[in-house]
């Protein structure tokens, strides 16, 4: 006799206990809901976005967008994040691939959007979809065309949150501080679900300066590194931040210099984690364990990893990984997901990864742009940044491999510093690296080019 099976588990509960109890639930840049209010304003969305295939939400740091995100959530039907700041050539191309049938959101400068209001009220009594259905369609770019629809299902978002929470001890009596954006997986997914999930407090402060980070109060702090690096930068603002019990760092490797630099100035060790629009995030160091420079910790509950050879790989290797955070593949695009999916299931990073004897894992860089085979040696590209960025005078280093008929590829770094020259940084290197991995050219820069999660964006450095 076939057991009767149990209804899924609600990706979001609505408020209960004490937690719906706190008038100051939720903060977005100032405005402050009770998780009463929230849900209340999300049954209306719910209640009007019903039985569409998919919604986008304009994105925009804003207490309307969390309302418009739990609305779609709530009524099951799949949310596609539009950046504020996309082109219109970009946001025609995620609207029509996307399918989506509405957009909620001020209207921007194309006069389309349906507006949220926090102050309509509604219950939602539907039931929850299954664990499979898919909760967000989020678009990425590749090194090549328009941007790819990823399929995120329910039970992926549930089960990274769920994992990360036992990894980074994660509770409802924490109170998170972030202001990144809302349309990435680590501003949105793990920056407010995670907090909804955990039934914590949420402030989100607008922008991620330092000062708004000090004034917040947080327990648990959320930053990629240019928002650690600009927390350091300003000293008091930094020690304001001690009294916290985790300062989380993704979305780019955080420079040893701003690791080393965060622990001086709080008295604690960031944390930093792993993961890709494809896969959530699958590796974490934990709250309980150690933390060190360069390394993003041990793999979440169910998450297995494996490095694939290759060719000279010297201990390291491209980094795949399995486990129940995974994407569903690419929206009508059966071919790219093939692509990035082994015989056996698992998921290719695209990512050089080394894994040591306790199982911590240390990202070297992209297999495309940060492996760079040099005289016969293979060179993480990320090392020979870390050693540039000890230099007092380097404020920004970004390191690639260009073509060259004898070395193969011939490292050149690209650098924004005052006060020093090509040789001493290049000797600089040499003398704290092995000699094959100093650069053998030096581009000074007003800036590097970085994407909206101030990710450097190697592709759009100028030629040498």
């Amino acid at each position: 006799m076939t057991e009767p099976s149990q209804p899924p588990q609600p990706l979001l509960s609505p408020p209960a206990g004490p937690v719906a109890d706190r008038p100051d639930a939720l903060s977005v840049a100032g405005r402050t809901l009770s998780r009463e209010d929230l849900f209340g304003a999300a049954g209306a969305v719910a209640g009007r976005i019903a039985g569409a295939s998919s919604v986008a939400v304009r994105a925009t740091a804003t207490a309307e967008t969390v309302a418009a995100v739990v609305g779609g959530l709530l009524a099951g039907v799949p949310v596609v994040p539009l950046p504020p700041d996309a082109g219109p050539v970009e946001r025609d191309h995620i609207i029509e691939d996307s399918g989506a049938e509405l957009v909620l959101g001020a209207a921007g400068d194309d006069g389309v959007g349906l507006p949220v209001d926090l102050r309509e009220r509604a219950a939602w009594s539907g039931s929850e979809p299954e664990p499979g259905a898919t909760a967000f369609v989020l678009y990425t770019s590749g090194t090549t065309g328009a941007p790819k629809g990823v399929l995120i299902p329910r039970g992926a978002v549930a089960a990274g949150l769920d994992g990360l929470a036992e990894a980074w001890q994660w509770t409802a009596d924490d109170t998170l501080v972030h202001g990144l954006p809302l349309f990435h997986v680590h501003g949105l997914v793990l920056g407010v679900l995670g907090a909804l999930r955990t039934g914590c407090r949420l402030v989100h402060t607008g922008r991620p300066t330092p000062e708004a980070y000090a004034a917040a109060g947080g327990s648990l702090y959320f930053g990629v590194p240019t928002v650690w690096s600009r927390v350091v930068r300003d000293p008091a603002s930094a020690r304001a931040l001690a009294g916290a019990r985790l300062l989380v760092s993704g979305s780019a490797a955080l420079p040893a210099p701003v690791f080393r630099d965060l622990e001086a100035l709080t008295g604690q060790r960031p944390v930093e984690r792993y993961g890709m629009t494809e896969t959530l995030i699958t590796v974490a160091a934990r709250a309980d364990g150690e933390r060190r420079p360069g390394c993003v910790g041990v793999p979440l509950p169910g998450t297995r990893t494996r490095l694939a050879a290759v060719e000279g790989g010297g201990g390291i290797g491209e980094l795949e990984v399995s486990g129940p955070t995974l994407f569903a593949g690419y929206l009508n695009r059966p071919e790219a997901t093939a692509a990035v999916r082994t015989a056996d299931g698992w998921f290719r990073t695209g990512d050089i990864a080394a894994i040591e004897p306790d199982g911590t894992h240390r990202i070297v860089g992209r297999a495309s742009t940060d492996l760079i085979k040099s005289g016969g040696y293979r060179i993480g590209a990320g090392e020979v940044e870390n050693a540039l960025l000890d230099h007092p005078a380097v404020a920004e280093a970004a390191v690639v491999g260009v073509p060259h008929e004898d070395l193969g590829q011939e490292i050149v770094a690209y650098v924004v510093a005052d006060g020093v020259g090509e040789q001493a940084l290049i000797d600089f290197v040499a003398e704290r690296l092995s000699v094959h991995k100093r650069p053998r050219r030096v581009r000074f820069l007003e800036a590097l080019p970085r994407n909206a999660m101030g990710k450097p964006q190697k592709k759009l450095l100028p030629p040498v």
